[in-house]
């Protein structure tokens, strides 16, 4: 695999990613403006990932049979066509089926990509590289489509309103799911390696080693970080009074850090193991959780989210890596798609939970709880055994 294909993937999968990023941001504070509950608008956050819980092991599958471009062009339709009806019909009706629809589109975008990196003909160690250029794209996707989301409903919102500034934000992120297919169809997807012709075990026997569980797990209370993080932080903002560019901003610092450390990884990996980076940062995951509550202003939750940032994105290339290394290569696709299955599952549950808590405990109650459940994790790290 050229380093030519993989800027086409990257710029595929960024441009992809974006839009149901800055969706993630939009469709909250649309909620928020329109006067709904917070325990309502994380259902509608929860819904994200709702799909993606059902449907990322048949992806992963339907991945390990037909490669990249056929559930790419399947994605860029979905996506793009209920973005559209969102600009047209903005009723919270159907920005929720939007977000399903989103949410699907994204698991379908991470796991093909992932699986035509994982079959590349690369060596350990470029495929460590690669999988860590990959990873940027998600940060980069994480930071371009919130702020640039916020940016329009701010722009926009003193001459057209709330109701149209929305419009036009829905109407911009379909723009960039559709731009996704240009770079996509110039992917070269030929597999390296052909798949045995042979009946497979069913998905869930990959479970049965304890590598392949505890790596999850640790996957599972890192994403657990990110998407407390993800939710609680415009509510918080929102509840300030913070424009929505500066929500963006905040959230943008925190996947501008995600991205900017990947670019180290090639260096880091040559002196730290995996298990070691990843230890490292739950352990700067949890001082930087432990302090959240204490940042009243935006400069310091800036702060804050750039430190996180950073931390957790070290470890998405390290699991991946792991994963690739645990896993039969003709069944990466299933293995990826459990991995997203777990973490799409913790994905719905985080926001439902972290939205009826808040009015309960606090918010800043929830920043340590977590901290507590990433602290009692940690041990887990030293049993993974990889070759």
């Amino acid at each position: 695999m050229s380093r030519s294909q993989l800027l086409l993937v990257l710029c595929a999968q960024t441009l992809m990613l974006a839009s149901f990023q800055g969706l993630k941001l939009a469709a909250p504070l649309y909620a928020l403006s329109l006067g709904i509950s917070e325990g309502a608008v994380g259902a509608l956050v929860a819904l994200f990932a709702a799909s993606q819980i059902f449907l990322a092991i048949p992806i992963g599958r339907y991945s390990d049979k037909k490669g990249l471009h056929a559930p790419m062009a399947y994605a860029v339709a979905v996506s793009s066509g209920m973005l559209f009806l969102g600009a047209l019909h903005p009723e919270i009706v159907i920005i929720s089926v939007v977000a399903v629809a989103l949410g699907a589109a994204n698991c379908v975008t991470l796991i093909v990509m992932q699986c035509h990196v994982g079959r590349a003909d690369l060596s350990d160690e470029s495929r460590r590289n690669y999988f860590g250029w990959l990873a940027i794209s998600p940060a980069l996707s994480s930071s371009l489509g919130p702020l640039g989301a916020g940016l329009i409903i701010d722009l926009l919102t003193p001459a057209k309103g709330d109701y149209v500034a929305f419009q036009y934000c829905f109407l911009f992120l379909a723009v960039l799911s559709c731009a996704s297919w240009v770079f996509t169809r110039k992917v070269d997807a030929t597999r390296s390696v052909d798949s045995p012709v042979t009946p497979k075990a069913p998905s869930w026997d990959l479970l049965r080693s304890a590598n392949f569980r505890n790596i999850l797990f640790i996957n599972w209370l890192q994403s657990t970080v990110w998407d407390v993080h993800s939710f609680v932080v415009p509510v918080i903002g929102f509840k300030a009074g913070y424009t929505a560019s500066t929500i963006g901003i905040i959230l943008g610092g925190f996947a501008f850090a995600a991205a900017a450390i990947r670019l180290t990884l090639p260096m880091l990996s040559k002196r730290f193991s995996e298990k070691q980076i990843i230890a490292c940062s739950c352990m700067v995951a949890v001082i930087v959780f432990s302090l959240y509550p204490f940042a009243y202003s935006p400069a310091l939750m800036f702060s804050c989210s750039t430190v996180l940032g950073a931390a957790l994105g070290c470890v998405q290339p390290m699991i991946l890596t792991m994963l690739v290394q645990v896993t039969p290569l003709h069944r990466q696709g299933e293995a990826f798609g459990i991995r997203l299955t777990a973490l799409n599952a913790s994905n719905f549950l985080v926001p439902i939970v972290a939205g009826s808590f808040s009015g309960l405990i606090g918010l800043s109650s929830i920043f340590w709880l977590v901290s507590v459940l990433m602290i009692l994790g940690i041990p887990k790290i030293r049993d993974i055994q990889i070759r």
